[in-house]
């Protein structure tokens, strides 16, 4: 109902606007615009340029998140100095690493997805560390009390015990992957959501670049509150974490 309410006071607020529709345009030119832009591919297309560009650097970093964790939670000496590192890299916002991508890489696809695994990396490294440091005591020394070591032990104890919290990073590493992905494209080259609306703002076409803005705003929505969101409170309850 909030959602009717506020399309009704936007087209009537741009019919009786003095604005040009390049400017503040109706919602009806809006919603017509993404429906051609569905229908003949324009969108489509750049959403599976996006979609695709965001799961091959997402998994970079949720391999290397992991594995970065495990070695500051596994060594003192890595902890010490690559723990302190990464607490400050997370920090920094990922578009500021867009002019060492572009010359690195150039104005390409590898300058992306360099911005979007970048984005995501330290998220996933803090909060799978997080993880490994709180799987209960109790649980390492019985595992190790029954022979349990090595790989076979990071396998069977501490990855299993780390689930809520790896999922809680993945949620979170998501948002910042899909923010870095929107302002790489926005700059950069190749296709895309985010060029997409770089291409509807030198056209002057307001209509395009609010329905990308819906798109995104649509797969940001759908993503976290439907698949992470409900992966998240599905494993806490499972683990005990949160109440049935």
């Amino acid at each position: 109902m909030f959602i009717v309410i506020i399309a009704v006071i936007w087209e009537v607020t741009s019919r009786l606007s003095s604005l040009p529709d390049f400017m503040f345009p109706r919602l009806t030119q809006v919603l017509e615009t993404l429906w051609n832009g569905l229908i003949h591919g324009q969108i489509t297309i750049a959403i599976f340029q996006s979609i695709s560009r965001l799961f091959i650097g997402f998994t970079i970093a949720i391999i290397f998140g992991v594995i970065l964790g495990y070695l500051i939670w596994r060594f003192k000496l890595i902890e010490d100095t690559l723990g302190f590192l990464v607490t400050a890299l997370q920090s920094i916002p990922s578009i500021v690493w867009f002019p060492i991508a572009i010359i690195w890489f150039g104005l390409n696809d590898m300058a992306i997805l360099f911005i979007v695994t970048i984005g995501a990396t330290w998220t996933m490294t803090i909060s799978a560390t997080t993880g490994f440091k709180n799987v209960p005591q109790l649980y390492q020394r019985v595992a190790k009390t029954f022979g349990s070591q090595g790989l076979h032990f990071v396998r069977t104890v501490i990855l299993p015990a780390s689930v809520p919290q790896l999922i809680s990073g993945l949620r979170i590493a998501w948002a910042f992957s899909w923010r870095a992905l929107m302002a790489g494209e926005l700059l950069g080259a190749g296709g895309g959501l985010g060029h997409l609306l770089e291409t509807g703002r030198s056209l002057g076409q307001m209509d395009l670049v609010i329905s990308v803005m819906i798109i995104i705003a649509v797969i940001g929505t759908i993503m976290d509150n439907i698949i992470f969101l409900k992966l998240e409170k599905n494993v806490q309850r499972k683990w005990g974490v949160q109440q049935a």
